[in-house]
């Protein structure tokens, strides 16, 4: 009795009165006390057996349950640079562990992603700030830290642990133009920085961004995610040392009423996915946010 009673994390006494009103339950005795333990009644092993069959049928009824998997459609937008770390990851991780759900990926600029979830044409989407809209549940995730990109032997490209905007100079940069959420949150850290930036070419694709810096026409400020992508692996790239040059991250997402199981399964998958690539080191310079509850967000 005392084994089983630690076995059980309780106290001997404590299974003793369970075993007892089992008992008066039942109006048999299911165990024979002895002077060297317990021993089992013809009763006692009936009763085990049936419990026994009764465990097997819970243990069958879970995995009926899981087999029963879910499925429906999901469509998630992501901003390139976001796409570029996160997409592929996010997406054998829904295969995994729903292999019945059919995933339609967007890959858009944030503003965009912005109108089409407000339109309610996609279901979830990472986005960098809040917009207005009707009903939205907002989850922050991570803050991505910037840095400058740029081919090694580009003319002026900082050697440096980290760059301060005020000391770029004449660096020629590619950025992109004044319709992207990352060009407005560049010009606001421009202004603060008191820095009239050497702008030489705007291009609002990541993919072809990223080609003209690599040619080394010019260097480039974006987030961490950009250099997830192996072709740029050969560029130097050096973070922006303000603090406040920094990229937020939201899941945000139609409100928790209109979600289908399947996409309210697939915003959990996308917060765990993002996470664990900023905990393996697989995002840079990204930092998580510390959890917090959904947040609703509506037009006044």
């Amino acid at each position: 009795m005392g084994k089983a009673a630690l076995e059980l994390g309780v106290v001997t006494s404590a299974l003793s009165q369970q075993i007892s009103r089992l008992e008066g339950e039942l109006s048999t005795r299911l165990l024979q006390r002895t002077s060297g333990g317990v021993v089992p009644t013809d009763a006692g092993l009936a009763f085990w057996r049936q419990a026994q069959l009764a465990l097997r049928h819970i243990d069958d009824a879970a995995l009926a349950a899981r087999s029963a998997r879910l499925s429906g459609h999901v469509s998630v937008g992501m901003a390139p640079s976001t796409a570029s770390v996160l997409g592929v990851a996010f997406m054998q991780a829904m295969r995994l562990r729903y292999p019945d759900v059919r995933l339609h990926m967007v890959e858009s600029l944030s503003g965009y992603l912005a109108s089409m979830l407000s339109a309610r044409q996609i279901d979830l989407a990472v986005l960098f700030r809040e917009e207005p809209a009707q009903r939205w549940s907002v989850l922050p995730l991570l803050d991505e830290r910037l840095f400058l990109i740029g081919a090694g032997d580009l003319d002026g490209m900082p050697t440096s642990a980290s760059v301060r905007l005020k000391n770029l100079g004449r660096l020629p940069l590619i950025l992109p133009s004044g319709t992207h959420g990352l060009r407005s949150q560049l010009l606001s850290a421009f202004r603060r920085a008191e820095y009239e930036p050497n702008i030489v070419a705007e291009v609002d694709g990541l993919a072809l961004l990223m080609d003209f810096v690599r040619t080394g026409i010019g260097a480039t400020i974006q987030p961490g995610a950009a250099l997830a992508r192996p072709e740029n692996v050969v560029l130097t790239s050096v973070p922006v040392a303000e603090k406040y040059a920094t990229r937020p991250n939201m899941l945000a997402s139609i409100s928790d009423d209109e979600l289908s199981p399947a996409a309210l399964a697939a915003r959990v998958v996308l917060a765990d996915v993002a996470r664990q690539l900023v905990q393996e080191g697989r995002w840079p310079g990204a930092r998580l946010r510390e959890p917090q509850p959904l947040q609703k967000v509506k037009t006044p």
